[in-house]
């Protein structure tokens, strides 16, 4: 199984700026892809980015394009979620997730194709 674990949330005000890290076991496998979610209070689990071990693939959210950065760094097994430009509607819990590709190139965006997740770190934007 693929240990994830989030860090890198807090308070900021609205137009700042966060970077999300999210660090997974060894045991990683270079199929995996690597996704990033939130979830809102009374909201749904919805959709961020994601970003694949092996090509840097990545995929974003309408919603956070153009704000919202997406990269990872292999050697370290760590993935990174850049969030610039930072709306009040951004306040959530980020979640990391990842789930084997295999030999699969469609990059999942739905929570259950999922099979691994992190704790979760919260994400605050004043007005």
């Amino acid at each position: 199984q693929v240990q994830l674990v989030e860090s890198g949330g807090g308070l900021v005000q609205a137009g700042g700026s966060l970077r999300l890290s999210c660090a997974a076991s060894s045991r990683t496998f270079s199929t995996y892809a690597m996704g990033w979610f939130r979830q809102a209070p009374g909201k749904e689990r919805e959709f961020v980015a994601a970003i694949t071990w092996s090509s840097g693939i990545t995929k974003y959210a309408d919603s956070v394009k153009g704000r919202f950065t997406a990269s990872r760094d292999n050697a370290k097994n760590t993935v990174y979620l850049q969030m610039n430009s930072l709306k009040p509607e951004d306040t959530a819990v980020y979640y990391c997730g990842a789930t084997p590709m295999g030999f699969n190139v469609v990059v999942p965006t739905t929570p259950a194709r999922y099979d691994y997740w992190g704790q979760g770190t919260q994400v605050t934007v004043s007005s």
